[in-house]
Protein backbone atom coordinates (compact mmCIF):
# COMPACT_ATOMS: atom_id res chain seq x y z
CA UNK A 1 0.00 0.00 0.00
CA UNK A 2 1.35 3.43 -1.02
CA UNK A 3 4.48 1.79 -2.42
CA UNK A 4 7.29 4.28 -3.13
CA UNK A 5 9.87 1.94 -4.70
CA UNK A 6 10.84 -1.72 -4.82
CA UNK A 7 14.27 -3.42 -4.67
CA UNK A 8 14.05 -7.08 -5.62
CA UNK A 9 11.48 -8.69 -3.38
CA UNK A 10 11.58 -5.80 -0.86
CA UNK A 11 9.18 -2.91 -1.26
CA UNK A 12 9.45 0.45 0.47
CA UNK A 13 6.05 1.99 1.26
CA UNK A 14 4.86 5.31 2.58
CA UNK A 15 4.17 3.67 5.96
CA UNK A 16 7.82 2.54 6.12
CA UNK A 17 8.92 6.11 5.45
CA UNK A 18 6.56 7.42 8.13
CA UNK A 19 7.80 4.78 10.59
CA UNK A 20 11.47 5.73 10.03
CA UNK A 21 10.67 9.44 10.27
CA UNK A 22 8.82 9.01 13.58
CA UNK A 23 11.59 6.91 15.15
CA UNK A 24 14.23 9.40 13.96
CA UNK A 25 12.22 12.30 15.40
CA UNK A 26 11.82 10.58 18.76
CA UNK A 27 15.55 9.78 18.98
CA UNK A 28 16.44 13.36 18.02
CA UNK A 29 14.11 14.85 20.64
CA UNK A 30 15.32 12.52 23.38
CA UNK A 31 18.90 13.49 22.59
CA UNK A 32 17.93 17.20 22.55
CA UNK A 33 16.37 16.92 26.02
CA UNK A 34 19.32 15.15 27.63
CA UNK A 35 22.03 16.97 25.67
CA UNK A 36 24.82 18.19 27.94
CA UNK A 37 24.09 15.66 30.69
CA UNK A 38 25.74 12.38 31.63
CA UNK A 39 22.61 10.64 30.35
CA UNK A 40 23.43 11.88 26.82
CA UNK A 41 26.67 9.90 26.75
CA UNK A 42 24.88 6.79 28.03
CA UNK A 43 22.15 7.27 25.42
CA UNK A 44 24.72 7.44 22.61
CA UNK A 45 26.29 4.27 23.95
CA UNK A 46 22.93 2.49 23.76
CA UNK A 47 22.47 3.69 20.17
CA UNK A 48 25.89 2.25 19.26
CA UNK A 49 24.99 -1.11 20.83
CA UNK A 50 21.69 -1.24 18.94
CA UNK A 51 23.44 -0.31 15.69
CA UNK A 52 25.99 -3.13 16.01
CA UNK A 53 23.20 -5.50 16.98
CA UNK A 54 21.42 -4.65 13.72
CA UNK A 55 24.65 -5.18 11.75
CA UNK A 56 25.21 -8.53 13.44
CA UNK A 57 21.71 -9.72 12.56
CA UNK A 58 21.95 -8.48 8.96
CA UNK A 59 25.36 -10.10 8.45
CA UNK A 60 24.47 -13.28 10.35
CA UNK A 61 27.43 -12.78 12.72
CA UNK A 62 26.46 -15.36 15.31
CA UNK A 63 29.13 -14.75 17.95
CA UNK A 64 28.74 -10.96 17.89
CA UNK A 65 24.97 -11.32 17.73
CA UNK A 66 24.96 -13.60 20.79
CA UNK A 67 27.11 -11.12 22.75
CA UNK A 68 24.97 -8.12 21.85
CA UNK A 69 21.79 -10.09 22.55
CA UNK A 70 22.91 -10.41 26.17
CA UNK A 71 22.99 -6.60 26.36
CA UNK A 72 19.77 -5.91 24.44
CA UNK A 73 17.82 -8.42 26.57
CA UNK A 74 18.28 -6.19 29.62
CA UNK A 75 18.24 -2.81 27.86
CA UNK A 76 14.71 -1.96 29.05
CA UNK A 77 15.68 -2.37 32.72
CA UNK A 78 18.94 -0.52 32.14
CA UNK A 79 17.08 2.28 30.36
CA UNK A 80 14.69 2.77 33.29
CA UNK A 81 17.53 2.80 35.84
CA UNK A 82 19.90 5.06 33.91
CA UNK A 83 17.30 7.55 32.71
CA UNK A 84 15.13 7.68 35.82
CA UNK A 85 15.31 11.52 36.22
CA UNK A 86 14.47 12.16 32.55
CA UNK A 87 11.62 9.62 32.55
CA UNK A 88 10.26 11.16 35.73
CA UNK A 89 10.22 14.65 34.21
CA UNK A 90 8.46 13.34 31.10
CA UNK A 91 5.78 11.54 33.15
CA UNK A 92 5.29 14.62 35.31
CA UNK A 93 4.55 16.62 32.17
CA UNK A 94 2.06 13.97 31.02
CA UNK A 95 0.25 14.16 34.34
CA UNK A 96 -0.54 17.85 34.15
CA UNK A 97 -3.98 19.26 33.45
CA UNK A 98 -4.15 19.54 29.63
CA UNK A 99 -7.01 22.00 29.40
CA UNK A 100 -6.60 24.08 32.55
CA UNK A 101 -5.67 27.27 30.72
CA UNK A 102 -9.02 27.35 28.94
CA UNK A 103 -11.27 27.01 31.97
CA UNK A 104 -9.52 29.02 34.72
CA UNK A 105 -9.15 32.78 34.91
CA UNK A 106 -5.94 34.31 36.12
CA UNK A 107 -5.84 34.71 39.91
CA UNK A 108 -4.94 38.20 41.12
CA UNK A 109 -2.78 36.67 43.87
CA UNK A 110 -0.41 35.43 41.16
CA UNK A 111 0.45 39.03 40.28
CA UNK A 112 0.86 39.85 43.98
CA UNK A 113 3.21 36.91 44.48
CA UNK A 114 5.30 37.99 41.49
CA UNK A 115 5.59 41.50 42.94
CA UNK A 116 6.50 40.23 46.42
CA UNK A 117 9.14 37.81 45.14
CA UNK A 118 10.69 40.41 42.84
CA UNK A 119 10.87 43.03 45.58
CA UNK A 120 12.26 40.56 48.15
CA UNK A 121 14.84 39.21 45.71
CA UNK A 122 16.20 42.63 44.84
CA UNK A 123 16.28 43.81 48.44
CA UNK A 124 18.25 40.69 49.37
CA UNK A 125 20.43 41.20 46.30
CA UNK A 126 21.39 44.71 47.45
CA UNK A 127 22.61 43.27 50.77
CA UNK A 128 24.07 40.12 49.12
CA UNK A 129 21.95 37.81 51.21
CA UNK A 130 21.76 34.46 49.44
CA UNK A 131 18.32 32.98 48.80
CA UNK A 132 16.71 29.98 47.12
CA UNK A 133 12.94 30.01 46.63
CA UNK A 134 11.07 27.11 45.05
CA UNK A 135 7.64 27.74 43.54
CA UNK A 136 5.58 24.55 43.41
CA UNK A 137 3.16 24.36 40.51
CA UNK A 138 0.90 21.48 39.43
CA UNK A 139 2.81 18.56 40.96
CA UNK A 140 3.23 18.12 44.72
CA UNK A 141 6.76 17.88 46.16
CA UNK A 142 5.94 16.77 49.70
CA UNK A 143 9.08 14.64 50.03
CA UNK A 144 11.22 17.78 49.69
CA UNK A 145 8.94 19.86 51.93
CA UNK A 146 9.32 17.28 54.71
CA UNK A 147 13.09 17.85 54.78
CA UNK A 148 12.62 21.39 56.12
CA UNK A 149 10.82 23.33 58.83
CA UNK A 150 7.09 23.85 58.32
CA UNK A 151 6.03 27.49 58.01
CA UNK A 152 2.54 27.52 56.43
CA UNK A 153 2.35 31.30 56.35
CA UNK A 154 1.32 33.85 53.76
CA UNK A 155 4.29 35.18 51.85
CA UNK A 156 5.57 38.70 52.41
CA UNK A 157 8.75 40.63 51.65
CA UNK A 158 9.69 40.96 55.33
CA UNK A 159 9.12 37.26 56.02
CA UNK A 160 11.37 36.20 53.15
CA UNK A 161 14.07 38.66 54.20
CA UNK A 162 13.87 37.37 57.79
CA UNK A 163 14.21 33.75 56.69
CA UNK A 164 17.25 34.41 54.49
CA UNK A 165 18.96 36.83 56.89
CA UNK A 166 22.47 35.33 57.39
CA UNK A 167 22.03 34.99 61.17
CA UNK A 168 18.64 33.31 60.83
CA UNK A 169 18.59 29.59 61.74
CA UNK A 170 16.45 29.01 58.62
CA UNK A 171 18.64 30.78 56.05
CA UNK A 172 20.42 27.62 54.88
CA UNK A 173 18.48 25.55 52.37
CA UNK A 174 15.45 26.48 50.32
CA UNK A 175 12.04 28.00 50.90
CA UNK A 176 9.21 26.08 49.19
CA UNK A 177 6.02 27.92 48.26
CA UNK A 178 2.68 27.08 46.71
CA UNK A 179 0.51 29.93 45.41
CA UNK A 180 0.98 32.68 48.04
CA UNK A 181 1.83 30.38 50.96
CA UNK A 182 5.30 29.56 52.26
CA UNK A 183 5.04 25.86 53.06
CA UNK A 184 8.49 25.25 54.54
CA UNK A 185 11.97 26.69 54.94
CA UNK A 186 15.45 25.19 55.28
CA UNK A 187 14.53 22.45 52.79
CA UNK A 188 17.14 20.17 51.22
CA UNK A 189 17.12 19.92 47.42
CA UNK A 190 18.90 17.53 45.02
CA UNK A 191 22.00 18.87 43.28
CA UNK A 192 22.16 18.97 39.49
CA UNK A 193 24.62 16.63 37.78
CA UNK A 194 24.45 18.52 34.49
CA UNK A 195 27.79 19.16 32.81
CA UNK A 196 26.50 22.20 30.91
CA UNK A 197 27.37 24.57 33.75
CA UNK A 198 30.72 23.17 34.86
CA UNK A 199 32.60 26.18 33.49
CA UNK A 200 30.31 28.69 35.20
CA UNK A 201 31.05 30.00 38.73
CA UNK A 202 27.92 28.48 40.29
CA UNK A 203 27.52 27.76 43.98
CA UNK A 204 25.44 25.17 45.80
CA UNK A 205 22.27 27.27 45.60
CA UNK A 206 22.38 27.38 41.81
CA UNK A 207 23.07 23.66 41.50
CA UNK A 208 20.33 22.83 43.99
CA UNK A 209 17.88 25.06 42.12
CA UNK A 210 18.81 23.42 38.82
CA UNK A 211 18.59 19.95 40.32
CA UNK A 212 15.12 20.65 41.65
CA UNK A 213 13.82 21.81 38.27
CA UNK A 214 15.25 18.68 36.67
CA UNK A 215 13.15 16.47 38.95
CA UNK A 216 9.90 18.38 39.44
CA UNK A 217 7.60 20.96 37.88
CA UNK A 218 8.85 24.00 39.77
CA UNK A 219 10.38 27.43 39.28
CA UNK A 220 13.44 28.34 41.37
CA UNK A 221 14.38 31.92 42.18
CA UNK A 222 18.03 32.20 43.22
CA UNK A 223 19.93 35.12 44.77
CA UNK A 224 23.71 34.73 44.81
CA UNK A 225 25.40 35.43 48.14
CA UNK A 226 28.75 36.09 46.44
CA UNK A 227 27.68 38.52 43.70
CA UNK A 228 24.09 39.47 44.55
CA UNK A 229 22.99 38.51 41.03
CA UNK A 230 19.53 37.04 40.52
CA UNK A 231 18.83 33.90 38.49
CA UNK A 232 15.80 31.80 37.64
CA UNK A 233 15.87 28.05 36.96
CA UNK A 234 13.14 26.12 35.17
CA UNK A 235 13.05 22.82 33.27
CA UNK A 236 16.77 22.30 33.89
CA UNK A 237 17.68 25.66 32.33
CA UNK A 238 19.27 28.59 34.15
CA UNK A 239 18.68 32.27 33.33
CA UNK A 240 21.35 34.40 35.01
CA UNK A 241 21.94 38.07 35.72
CA UNK A 242 18.31 39.12 35.37
CA UNK A 243 17.13 42.69 35.79
CA UNK A 244 14.27 43.63 38.11
CA UNK A 245 11.89 44.08 35.18
CA UNK A 246 12.94 40.75 33.64
CA UNK A 247 12.32 38.89 36.91
CA UNK A 248 8.92 40.54 37.35
CA UNK A 249 7.81 39.72 33.80
CA UNK A 250 9.11 36.15 33.94
CA UNK A 251 7.38 35.36 37.23
CA UNK A 252 4.16 37.01 36.14
CA UNK A 253 4.12 34.88 33.00
CA UNK A 254 5.20 31.59 34.55
CA UNK A 255 3.48 31.51 37.97
CA UNK A 256 0.40 29.91 36.48
CA UNK A 257 -0.18 26.72 38.42
CA UNK A 258 -3.79 26.58 37.27
CA UNK A 259 -3.08 27.71 33.75
CA UNK A 260 -0.10 25.53 32.89
CA UNK A 261 -0.63 23.96 29.51
CA UNK A 262 -0.26 20.33 30.53
CA UNK A 263 0.39 18.22 27.42
CA UNK A 264 1.49 21.35 25.59
CA UNK A 265 4.30 21.58 28.14
CA UNK A 266 5.88 18.53 26.53
CA UNK A 267 6.21 20.36 23.23
CA UNK A 268 7.42 23.50 25.03
CA UNK A 269 10.12 21.37 26.64
CA UNK A 270 11.08 20.01 23.22
CA UNK A 271 11.30 23.53 21.76
CA UNK A 272 13.36 24.87 24.68
CA UNK A 273 15.88 22.09 24.32
CA UNK A 274 16.80 23.00 20.74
Amino acid sequence: MFEIFKIGFMSFTFLDLLDIAMVSFIIYKIHSIIKGTIAAQIFLGLIVVLFFSFIAQAGNLKALGWLLKLLTDIWVIAFIILFQPEIRRFLLLLGKQPFGSKFFKRDETEDEVADILTTAAFEMSQHQHGALIVLERTIGIKSFIDTGERINSEVSVNLLRSIFFPRSPLHDGAVIMKNNIILAARCTLPLSNSTKFDKLPLGMRHRAGLGMTEQADVICLIVSEETGSISIAEDGKLYRGLSRDSVRKYLTRRIESKQHKGLKGIFELFNKSK
